[in-house]
């Protein structure tokens, strides 16, 4: 996607050939700033403390993880040691381990000292791989807003909402539940997002409005207990969010606020859509809501608030009483059955086991 004019990814190698360069997303949307990745520690700082977000590009930061990890220690110990550091940042999304597991499982069959040379092709696969997924989510998700589009009134927009930020800047690039929107507007199809502010870290507002606002797209933030009041009035045509870890059966956990939205468009029969790549899919689970583990994060996410005041500094404030405490759930779950579809890929499929199986028969054995 661009910037400005100036096209980008999330994630790339710097001029130097082996250091890793990121937008730091903790800066934004005040401040468009670029971190330097050049060790196993600050790419883990990197994930944990969310100077990049969305399972995607985590995933593809741990890869990248790995191979400056094996530039000071190619030997079998630092590569099991830089998987089990990278995998302790982030308990909730699946394509942490995924990436990781397919990090160990292509170096370790290697002499150490083919490691790192394979280890930086790896990981830039993993990137390419993830650009090409998610530009096939928005073709098929684009068509669910075509779909729309005829329902519509000549000059009417297809209304979309969405949760969280799962756009570029959630992976690699295009993104997954924007993925559609970007398709769909570079098309010339009509439309509006609805953008959730999502508390507490306000990816919604903070990113998703960024993306779309240098992007072109017309969006309006609301905050996120609007959505519901939107939906009685017949004021959203779709919802379509993204997801952290998908289960076989369905079930899909995503930011904390999803499964209220999921409850409110069932309720008013609006279509509820969940993009995801296919590395988001937890094949050995069935039961997201008891088995997904729930990132419980710092509460002063919830407390503490941060902004740019009127003459351009910018500022932390503490939005609660001093002594109250604040319970940071990072997730919850949406049960299958609350789920319109699932667009992957490979296609657009119902939220159930036979659904996913059906667009990745390879999977049978596993789920």
């Amino acid at each position: 996607m661009k910037i400005d004019g100036v096209a980008y990814r999330t994630i790339w190698l710097a001029k130097d050939g082996w250091s890793v360069e990121i937008i730091d997303q903790t800066k934004m949307p005040h401040d468009f700033a670029v971190a330097r990745l050049t060790d196993l520690d600050e790419a883990a700082h990197a994930i944990r403390a969310m100077l990049v977000r969305g399972a995607p590009l985590i995933g593809a930061t741990a890869a990248y993880g790995v191979a400056l990890a094996l530039r000071a220690d190619a030997s079998d110990a630092a590569l099991e040691k830089a998987c089990t550091v990278l995998l302790a940042t982030r308990p909730t999304a699946v394509n942490l381990r995924w990436a990781l597991e397919r990090m160990r499982r292509h170096l370790s069959a290697l002499p150490s000292g083919q490691r790192v040379a394979a280890a930086y092709a790896e990981a830039a696969a993993i990137c390419d791989e993830d650009v090409a997924i998610n530009r096939a989510i928005g073709e098929h998700g684009a068509a669910l807003i075509r779909q729309a589009a005829k329902t519509k009134k000549p000059g009417e927009p297809v209304n979309v909402l969405t949760h969280c930020n799962a756009g570029w800047l959630a992976t690699v690039d295009w993104g997954t539940a924007l993925a559609p929107i970007y398709v769909a507007f570079e098309e010339g199809i009509k439309l509006h997002v609805w953008v959730d502010e999502t508390r507490p870290r306000n990816q919604g507002a903070s990113l998703t409005a960024w993306e779309l606002n240098h992007h072109g797209v017309p969006h309006t933030v609301i905050v996120d207990n609007v959505g519901g009041h939107l939906m009685q009035h017949g004021m959203v045509d779709l919802c379509i969010v993204g997801t952290d870890r998908t289960t076989a059966t369905g079930d899909v956990c995503n930011k904390i606020g999803t499964y209220l939205k999921a409850l409110a468009a069932h309720d008013n029969n609006v279509p509820f859509y969940v993009a995801l790549p296919s590395p988001t899919i937890d094949w050995g689970m069935a039961d997201g809501v008891k088995e997904i583990p729930i990132e419980e994060r710092d509460g002063r996410e919830v407390t503490d608030l941060t902004g740019i005041t009127a003459d351009g500094r910018i500022e932390t404030i503490r939005v609660t009483p001093a002594g109250s405490p604040a319970a940071n759930y990072g997730f919850d779950v949406t049960p299958a059955r609350l789920v319109t579809g699932l667009v992957t890929e490979r296609g657009v499929c119902p939220a159930t086991r036979d659904g996913l199986l059906g667009l990745f028969p390879e999977q049978r054995a596993v789920a």
